[in-house]
């Protein structure tokens, strides 16, 4: 090899200098086609993504038609509302053996309550035997619920029968020891021009002549119970059954779910849980005032279900969820943006919004003028979940459930 060649050689084979500037400027039309491509990619699945969803929101309409309403700022947590664990006290009885036990009443130490599966049941000791059914198989489903039926409200009459109120099939009379029902009101039964489609408590007078009843709505049903909280439509209403007569009149109306109900010592007058409103009404259906209303507790830190009498002269009410101040309430915020609501429904089922209800119990022992002097709490209701009836017993709180697959019971000695 001359010279000649071992230079060009040597030059053909020099190792290249690779510099910053070279891979920019070699793949610079690569990247940028690879980038467009890139950004194309995810433009298109973004669209795709949220078509559905606009058509959703744009086409599809709301299954409610809620209406504007406002709450007053909810009263401070502290005085009688002071946060504690007092409801972590509770023991769990019958766990996983009995399903939404939403009310409660005894006769002698035997208890009796209504379960979501469409029975009256009595709790003798630890074990539970079936009183009666209201409705037929199959249960278990949103879309059985209207045929089983589900027992809400359950009251002892003077006279040892057990008062019924089902939410779809009506109002009944039930024998404790035989399980005999006689239906004294039929659910969907058209009164004053509307349907009874949401039958949810039940009070009798001490003569047991007359019956009071709450129809939480004639348009939603108790399947729908969060369509009628977040619509909060004022459809609902009182009424009043005479057991002599038959006669079967209405007392009170537009309400905005009427829930519990208690008649008072002079039975002149109910209270009722007007649960979105987050207050308690008192409705005259005796006396000089009857056919009238005032407020007996307004603006509760949280929102009523039922009602039951204290030992010591009182109220019970029983709270599922509540307005935290200081804290944010969903409900509240809610009241006056209808539209959220309207989209809200159109993407979620109920299921999934109760997921998103945070969990807090709330019993309160209230006194003429809607004075509290005594609350109980279970912070995201570890104990004590989904609430809705106080009944008290032998030194104890039976606390009922609309939800829950048990009933807890509170010894009032240790609180």
């Amino acid at each position: 090899m001359n010279e000649t060649e071992g230079l060009r050689f040597r030059r053909l084979h020099r190792p290249q200098v690779i510099t910053d500037e070279l891979p920019e400027h070699r793949y610079k039309g690569s990247g940028t086609y690879s980038g467009k491509v890139f950004q194309v990619t995810l433009l298109s699945l973004g669209g795709f993504l949220l078509l559905p969803l606009l058509v959703i929101i744009l086409i599809l309409e709301s299954p409610i038609q809620p209406e504007v309403f406002s709450l007053k700022e909810p009263p401070m947590m502290k005085g009688c509302w002071e946060p504690n664990l007092k409801l972590r006290e509770a023991q769990r009885l019958f766990e996983d053996q009995i399903m939404g036990p939403e009310s409660i009443t005894n006769i002698g130490d035997v208890l009796f309550s209504g379960t979501a599966d469409g029975k009256i049941v009595k709790l003798v000791g630890r074990r539970i035997h079936t009183v009666t059914r209201l409705g037929k198989l199959p249960c278990g489903s949103k879309e059985e619920e209207s045929s089983c039926g589900r027992p809400l409200g359950i009251r002892l009459g003077p006279n040892g029968t057990l008062f019924v109120a089902d939410a779809y099939l009506g109002l009944f009379e039930v024998n404790p020891t035989t399980g005999e029902a006689t239906r004294l009101v039929s659910g969907g039964e058209v009164v004053a021009g509307r349907k009874l489609s949401f039958i949810n408590d039940v009070a009798v007078t001490q003569d047991g002549k007359k019956v009071y009843f709450t129809d939480s709505s004639s348009r939603w049903q108790r399947r729908d119970y969060m369509q009628l909280i977040m619509e909060a439509t004022a459809d609902g209403r009182v009424l009043e059954l005479d057991l002599e007569t038959r006669e079967l009149t209405v007392v009170m109306e537009n309400l905005r779910f009427p829930n519990g109900i208690q008649l008072l010592p002079d039975e002149e007058s109910v209270l009722v849980a007007e649960t979105t409103m987050a207050r308690i009404r008192r409705v005259h259906v005796a006396g000089l005032n009857k056919g009238g209303m005032d407020t007996f507790i307004d603006n509760l830190p949280g929102f009523p279900d039922n009602i039951r009498p204290s030992s010591t002269g009182g109220y019970w009410v029983a709270m599922s969820a509540v307005r935290p101040n200081p804290g944010f309430s969903m409900l509240d915020f809610l009241s006056q943006r209808p539209w959220i609501k309207k989209l809200i429904f159109k993407l979620f089922s109920q299921e999934v919004l109760m997921k998103f209800v945070p969990r807090y119990s709330l019993v309160a022992e209230l006194h003429d003028g809607g004075v509290c002097t005594r609350s109980f709490h279970d912070p995201n209701g570890l104990v004590v979940a989904y609430i809705s009836e106080v009944h008290e017993h032998d030194g104890s709180l039976y606390l009922g459930s609309f939800r829950s697959p048990y009933i807890a019971k509170l010894d009032l000695s240790k609180v």
